[in-house]
């Protein structure tokens, strides 16, 4: 009998070894290694700083299509949303700290800076589901998928053009958020607006994980996710389940944004290459899937940064474009194996 247990667990542990996201973390890894001796062990601080935020962003976008099945094309938006509030709020806060300086104030007030921006965002969010994804679940359910594509492309048309019409194509970025001297890991100088914006990234993934895994408010959104209609008969509010998810969606996404103001500028289509990045990192992981999407980042950041180190920054979208490809000849369903599933049938 205990020879038996132990080889159904010594079966177990080599089927998970061999699983898909077991491997592919793995080689990740070791690519980082070899890379770092090779070029340095910048690489892996950058693919680290890099890829907690694109977590932010990708987990939202995997968020809202996991319960609402929405193909958002309109989440690069988001991010824009959420730089150009960042910039707006940030600049009289700094030009005042620039006449009276302020070690604990210029300290705390980006942090404060970022939570507006992704108030914004929970309010862009929250109008986008009551004004044009609430009344069209109302009329049609049929061709969901599609639909929602549609109106998400032309909803990103229109802020664009919106937010060009309104504030016209100048770029409105900052040097920094703090001002802190570089810091030094294993040689290697970092910017300590990197350094802070990884340390917010990684309280913010802790937080959201444990809003979802442990939260009543969290439980519910994964129950809607899994199964809407039997979700309804237990007493969830669907369309509040549904309001809320949205909202957090976009205060990712917007958060984002104004983290990254000192790397991307605001301007109109700055969400385009944060849109990329999302779609590469939610394909990769699995439609829907949350967590893999998180993990999912930081791959899809290592594949940018090793782009950029041996095939230059005009190869940023085109060779990890070209990896996840062969993955997914490999394991269409993502490396977590999540599938696409109807409005119907969830």
């Amino acid at each position: 009998m205990a020879m038996t247990s132990s080889q159904g667990l010594i079966k177990i542990v080599t089927r998970k070894l061999k699983s898909p996201p077991v491997i592919t973390i793995t080689l990740s890894i070791i690519a980082a290694v070899l890379a770092s001796i090779d070029s340095g062990f910048y690489v892996i601080v950058n693919t680290i700083v890099t890829g907690g935020m694109w977590a932010l962003v990708a987990m939202g976008l995997a968020l809202v299509f996991g319960v609402m099945n929405i193909t958002s094309f309109v989440h690069g938006e988001f991010f824009m949303i959420g730089g150009l509030t960042a910039y707006f709020v940030f600049t009289p806060f700094s030009d005042y700290l620039m006449d009276s300086p302020n070690p604990v104030v210029a300290f705390f007030i980006p942090i404060l800076v970022m939570l507006i921006a992704a108030v914004a965002g929970v309010v862009v969010g929250i109008l986008s589901e009551l004004v044009i994804f609430r009344p069209l679940r109302k009329r049609t359910s049929d061709q969901w998928v599609m639909n929602s594509f549609v109106i998400t492309l032309g909803l990103s048309v229109l802020i664009v053009n919106g937010t060009q019409f309104i504030f016209g194509t100048d770029f409105r970025g900052i040097v920094g958020y703090w001002p802190y001297p570089t810091l030094s890991f294993f040689n290697v100088n970092i910017s300590f607006d990197r350094v802070m914006v990884f340390i917010l990234a990684m309280l913010i993934l802790g937080v959201f994980w444990w809003f979802m895994s442990a939260s009543k408010l969290g439980r519910a959104i994964r129950a809607v996710s899994q199964d809407e209609t039997g979700a309804r008969m237990v007493g969830i509010n669907i369309n509040g389940i549904q309001t809320l998810t949205m909202a957090l969606s976009a205060a990712l996404a917007a958060l984002a944004g104004a983290c990254l103001l000192f790397m991307y500028p605001a301007y109109p289509t700055v969400g385009m290459g944060p849109l990329f990045n999302s779609w590469f990192i939610v394909i990769l992981a699995g439609m829907g899937n949350v967590g893999g999407a998180a993990i999912c980042a930081f791959i899809v950041a290592l594949l940018q940064v090793l782009t950029t180190v041996y095939f230059g920054e005009g190869w940023e979208f085109t060779i990890p474009a070209a990896v996840i490809i062969l993955v997914l000849i490999i394991k269409p369903s993502g490396i977590f194996g999540s599938s696409v599933r109807g409005i119907l049938d969830q």
